[in-house]
């Protein structure tokens, strides 16, 4: 499902909804959640999942054209668990 399937998923089941209402209201949210994820706060759905931070401590890799060694930095990555409801759903 894409971000423009749910708009339009919303905009049908709400009737009182308009197609713009319903593209602001998952705006909204995902910003929402994109801001308290870059702040580095939890965020939890009851039943869907936890979203988090993880962090991918610095490594060295290699260059795979010319094989010399290449120091990949520290970074900081999303990562959702799926709540128990969700895994049951899925398995069901």
């Amino acid at each position: 499902m894409t971000r423009s399937d749910l708009v339009a998923q919303l905009a049908e089941r709400f009737a009182h909804l308009t197609q713009r209402d319903a593209e602001f209201a998952v705006k909204t949210m995902l910003d929402a959640m994109s801001d308290a994820l870059a702040r580095g706060h939890r965020i939890e759905i009851r039943g869907f999942g936890s979203f988090s931070i993880s962090r991918r401590p610095p490594r060295v890799g290699r260059n795979p054209r010319s094989g010399e060694q290449v120091t990949i930095p520290e970074k900081l990555v999303p990562h959702f668990k799926p709540g128990k409801a969700l895994r049951e759903t899925i398995n069901q």
